[in-house]
Formats: structure tokens, sequence, C-alpha cells
């Protein structure tokens, strides 16, 4: 409709204009023609500003009084005749910077009201202040009505949960670009493009088995895809896959709920089988207890978390090693998928209490002193007089520090490990090779908004200390704040690096190793270094530190501080 007025306005000015200057204005039209042909791209993008949609309804009324009926060209053909109510609908941008949060694709919420539209958008952080519908130059014009952000809380994969900011914008028609411009933490408005497209619409009848049939899979994975276990758990996961395998492949590609899609049964990630739960009962009085967040690849979780747990078991072969997991989502996925039941921690110390455990040592595989961490303490003061003894023996990285300067034979352990080998897999001799070659390495950590995300910032200065001057650390979080994914990447360029090789700082090779960092969406890490066009490759090595010799001998260390 905005379109059509804007055409219509402009033939009433034209006319008037004619009519008031005759002549004159004839004898002008070359010079308008060119000025319009020079106009800046941001420029020309702010004509159809909300000022001047809003002067172009203005004129509305008395332009309907003369209107003759609209022939096809002044139709808006893009525009679908969309009833009152919501949708989904693609949201896409001219920048791999600016996107749609990666738990929901590149997908919004599109609500139609009378005849308008918005849609609400989810990002992937909060550094995004505020949005502008239409151009940075107009957002900063006294009386210019900026977009508030909202707070939306998103569920990971992993089971991790983050509130990061939503907007509603303002949608003025589907399937062309239109003006969005935004201002982040740092205080720039900066100009883009977006479009809305792909609205969903009602299936046809013939479908409407197959989508029954796929919704009642969704709802059983959105059913198990929580951080709790309760009476009910074993039996949905048992009905999830049930009937998931009752699926054709056509129905399969159609499972999508709040956490649910293909993926989740349907992708390989290695063989089960391999895998060793480690639950069994009649362990004897001293349990060695491997605490880890876990991971639903199946190929990560052998060798990574197995490797840490085989190697415990060989230096400690008095001691029965057992496994949990804190993350229930990832517990309940395995064994839908698997008919693997892997032990929480709630389970795991029941567990050594019925067999009778009398000495027990906890050796958490998280990096630090972080959240995870400390949920794990909390539930183990409930245990503690139900043994003779309790330790817990300290994470990967040791103690946390005062400040970024902190530093450690932890940590210094653990920066050696890593590099020697990404630098070993990458085919060079060495890391000065490697520098003198152009190549930079990238280690890619979880992130946290604890107060122990100063870790990482110490694994940076750990690496520059051992003059790994070609070393960077990053997070999928981009907390702290310096080891967000655009700043790396100019850290990276400042330095002239021209090839770079990402490799995961995390324990497990599993879900942001294969996705955020490795993964072919816009909003990989891998994507985010070949989208800025300053390098000649980009390289991934997915590669937990959990199969790292010199790192399962770390957590040898460190169990064996507290077993002694």
């Amino acid at each position: 409709m905005k379109k059509k007025l804007v055409i219509l306005l402009t033939l009433v000015m034209t006319v008037s204009i004619m009519a008031g200057c005759g002549k004159q204005a004839a004898e002008s039209l070359p010079a308008q023609e060119q000025t319009a042909e020079s106009l800046p791209a941001q420029e020309q993008a702010a004509e159809s500003s909300p000022a001047q949609e809003q002067a172009a309804e203005a004129q509305e009324a008395p332009v309907q009084e003369s209107e003759a009926e609209p022939s096809e060209e002044t139709e808006d053909v893009t525009q679908i005749d969309l009833q009152d109510g919501t949708y989904s609908a693609s949201f896409t941008t001219d920048s791999s910077m600016f996107h749609i949060n990666e738990a929901y694709g590149d997908k919004g919420t599109l609500t139609v009201k009378g005849g308008e539209m918005i849609i609400h958008i989810t990002l992937p952080s909060k550094n995004v202040v505020n949005l502008f519908p239409g151009s940075a130059e107009d957002a900063q014009k006294d009386g210019a009505v900026l977009l508030e952000p909202t707070t939306d809380t998103v569920k990971y994969d992993d089971g991790t949960e983050e509130e990061v900011y939503g907007f509603d914008v303002p949608v003025p028609a589907l399937d062309e670009e239109f003006p969005l411009a935004l201002i982040g933490t740092k205080g720039k408005w900066y100009d883009h493009q977006v479009k809305v497209s792909d609205v969903s619409e009602a299936t046809e009848q013939g479908d409407d088995e197959d989508m029954a049939k796929a919704k009642e899979v969704a709802d059983l994975i959105d059913s198990i895809y929580v951080q709790n276990r309760d009476e009910n758990t074993d039996e949905l996961c048992a009905k999830a896959k049930e009937a998931w395998d009752a699926l054709t492949d056509a129905q399969k590609e159609l499972v999508e709920g709040e956490d649910a899609d293909p993926d989740y049964f349907g992708r390989d990630t290695g063989d089960a089988s391999k895998d060793d739960s480690l639950n069994a009962d009649n362990i004897g009085e001293k349990e060695l207890l491997v605490v880890s967040f876990g991971t639903s690849f199946n190929d990560s979780r052998t060798q990574d978390i197995g490797g840490i747990e085989k190697s415990l078991q060989k230096a400690f072969p008095e001691w029965s090693v057992r496994r949990a997991f804190t993350a229930q989502i990832i517990i309940n996925h395995v064994q839908a998928r698997d008919a693997e039941k892997i032990d929480n921690v709630e389970q795991a110390l029941d567990r050594a209490v019925a067999n009778g455990v009398k000495e027990l040592v906890i050796q958490p595989t998280h990096l630090m002193h972080g959240a995870e961490y400390d949920e794990l303490i909390e539930v183990l003061d409930g245990y503690k007089d139900k043994f003779e003894s309790v330790a817990v023996a300290e994470p990967l990285l040791g103690e946390v520090g005062s400040d970024a300067t902190k530093i450690n034979d932890d940590k210094k352990a653990v920066a050696e490990a890593i590099t020697s080998e990404a630098v070993k897999e990458a085919g060079f001799d060495s890391l000065d090779a490697a520098r003198e070659d152009g190549t930079a390495f990238v280690f890619m950590g979880h992130g946290t908004s604890h107060t122990a995300k100063i870790s990482y910032s110490q694994m940076q200065t750990q690496m520059d200390e051992l003059g790994y001057e070609n070393v960077f650390i990053g997070t999928v979080e981009g907390e702290p704040e310096e080891t967000e994914l655009s700043q790396v990447i100019e850290s990276v360029k400042a330095k002239g690096y021209k090839k770079v090789i990402l490799r995961p700082l995390m324990v497990v090779a599993g879900d942001h190793a294969n996705n955020d960092m490795a993964g072919d969406d816009d909003d990989s890490w891998k994507s985010g270094f070949v989208a800025d066009g300053s390098f000649d490759s980009v390289e991934c090595q997915i590669s937990g530190l959990g199969r790292i010799e010199a790192v399962q001998e770390l957590y040898v260390k460190h169990s064996g501080a507290v077993i002694k």
C-alpha cells in the first residue's frame, strides 16, 4: 500500500509543479535527474524512511478523491495477502555480523494486524542496543523514534540459557529490502538493508497427516529437551525414538519445534557403542567420579571425555572411575537416540551411596571455577555426610586469579598442549614456522558471564608470555568482550596474518565446535572470518582438549593431589 501511495503522491506533486511553473519546470528536469542519479546509496535508501512514509500517508485522502482504478503496474505484487495472525518468516540482512540468534536459524515471528506487519527478531547478544527503521543519518536526527530492545531468553542445544536482546521491527513490505540502521555498545550507527520473506502458510490438506506425525515427534523431543529429570523421562525418551523411527524420510524433514529439528535423531555423530557410560555397581569403597558437562556427539564423548576417564583409571587402579554429566538435556538426548543411559550428578551420588562407597573423589573436567563448577559443589553439599571422606579436585585451568595478568602452571600446560597439537595437525614443524607462513591460530572457548570469564583473558596473557604471537583466544558468547568474534578478527588482521586455523578451546568437540565454529551458517566463526574478506584461507580443526595426552596428564595431576 505504501508503495502505491508514494507513486500517487509523486504524480500529484508532478502535476502541481507543471501547473505552477510551466516551461520552467520542464527546463529544470534534466538537472533534477542528474542530481537523483548522483545521490549516495545511503541517501537513496532513506527515501522510504518513516518520516517520508508518514508524509505520503498524510496525502492519502486528497489523492484518493481523484484516484483512478489502479493498474497492474502500481500494485505491490510482492505483498502477500495475509490475514491477521502470527506467522513464521525469514529475516535476512546484508551482513553476516547482523543476524538472528543461531537458536532460531533465520526465523522471526511475524505479526499481522489491521494491515500492518511487525516481525520480532531475537539477536545473538546484547551488543546491539537500538534499531531504527531507516538510515543511520535519519536515526541521529532530533525526534527520531528508535526501536527499544526486549530481553529474550534463549535455550541452546547444549542446555545453556542466555539473555539477549530482541526487537519488534515494522515491516513495510515482504520480499523487498528495506533500510534498518543499528547502533551498538560503542555508540556508532551503521546502515543495513534487511528483508522479510518465506512466510509460513497453512499446509495443504494432503499434508496434514505428515505434519501431524512430525509435530508429534517434535513435541516429544521438546518434552525431553529440559534440564530436569522426573519419573516420566525414561518413558518420554523411548516414545520419542519410537515415533521418530516410524516416520518416513520426508516426514522426518518436517520435524520442527521449539528445540526439535531433524538433526536431533538424524545427525550421525559416531558409534555410541564405543562409549562406556561407567555406571556399573558393586565397585568397592573408593570411587573417583569424573563430572563433565557432557556432549551428544558420540565420537567426541568417546575420545575426549572417555580419554580423560581412561587415563585416570590407569593412573589410579585402586579406585573405581565413574561418570556423571551435569547437562540433563544431553543425557536425555543420548538416552533417546542411542539408548545409552548416563547418570546425572544426583544419580551418580545416589549410586555411590547405594554401593557403599566410603571415600569419594570428584574430578570435574570443566575448564574453570565457573557456573557448572558452582552448581556441582552446591549439589555435593547435600551428600557430604553420606561418605567418610569427600574431596574435589581442581578443574583444568586451576585457580582463577584476580585479574587478567594472573596465570599459573595449569594454564601454561594447557596453552603449550593445545598449541603444540594445533601446530602439528596443521603440518608445521613449529609455531615460528607457522608465523613465518602468515598463519594464525584462533582457539575458541565457550565464554561465560560468570566472574570466572577472566580465565579466557588469562589464557591470552599466557599465550603472550610464552611468545606465541600468532595465537588468539576467542569465545562463542563474546564474554569477556575482547574475545568476541569481530574483535578477534580485528586483532588477527592488525598483526597481518592472512591464514587462519580455528580450533576449540573446549574439553569436547561437540555442538559448539561443529556448528558455532566450523558450521556453514552465516553466524559461524568460520563464516565470519571468510566474510571479512581479509584472509586467504580459513581452516578448522575439530578436536577436543580431552584427547590430548598432556591434558589428560594434567587431570591426573589434579586428582592425585587430593587422593594423596
